[in-house]
């Protein structure tokens, strides 16, 4: 009766590292606003994840196969939101303006996650695929829980700073409106992926 927490940890890496909703969240926040600007936001983003490791971990799950409506309908109002994100994203512009609002701060990260469906996958399938049958649901929620947001503390910060690079180089450019289309476009796709290619 355990988590195999290695394994887990490669499994976590490979999912908080690759595109998601979430990532390219961060990576936007951070082309338009930089990086320092954007650390509150990412932080929310990262402890927003415990929102859905905590109820899953102590037995949400049991829910989800009671009334299963319930999941379904999260599902699409989390792609509806995600899709929202994508078209603020779409309107952004990279140069200072006096106009422009101010970084999204750490309350907004905070919900992220848990309408992010990737997100919500991944959780489920840390704990059908990496905990023994019988663990204590407190140990177990724990470890997934402190394996995904050390995870998160390392990867989504890299996000947002590829985001400030990118700026940097794009900032008034010609190229700037394409930028902002095609975060927003890989956004709408990531969600779509997991909706209906099974990815997570």
């Amino acid at each position: 009766m355990s988590v195999a927490a290695a394994s887990f940890a490669v499994f976590a890496a490979s999912q908080v590292g690759t595109p998601g909703p979430a990532n390219m969240a961060l990576l936007a926040t951070g082309a338009r606003y930089g990086f320092r600007a954007a650390l509150p936001f990412v932080a929310g983003v990262a402890l927003g994840k415990q929102f859905i490791i905590w109820p899953v971990g102590l037995g949400l799950m049991e829910l989800a196969d009671r009334v299963p409506l319930v999941f379904e309908t999260l599902k699409w109002i989390s792609a509806a939101y995600i899709i929202w994100l994508a078209w603020k994203v779409s309107q952004l512009r990279l140069g200072p303006s006096k106009h422009a609002p101010k970084a999204p701060g750490f309350l907004a990260g905070l919900i992220v996650h848990p309408l992010n469906p990737k997100a919500w996958a991944m959780i489920v399938a840390g704990f059908t695929g990496f905990v023994t049958p019988g663990t204590d649901p407190v140990i177990a929620t724990a470890t997934i829980g402190g394996i995904l947001l050390a995870t998160q503390v390392v990867l989504h910060p890299l996000w947002t700073l590829a985001g400030d690079r990118i700026a940097r180089t794009l900032a008034g450019t010609a190229a700037e409106p394409y930028l902002m289309y095609s975060l927003a476009a890989l956004t709408v796709a990531s969600v779509l992926f997991v909706l209906f290619g099974g990815g997570t």
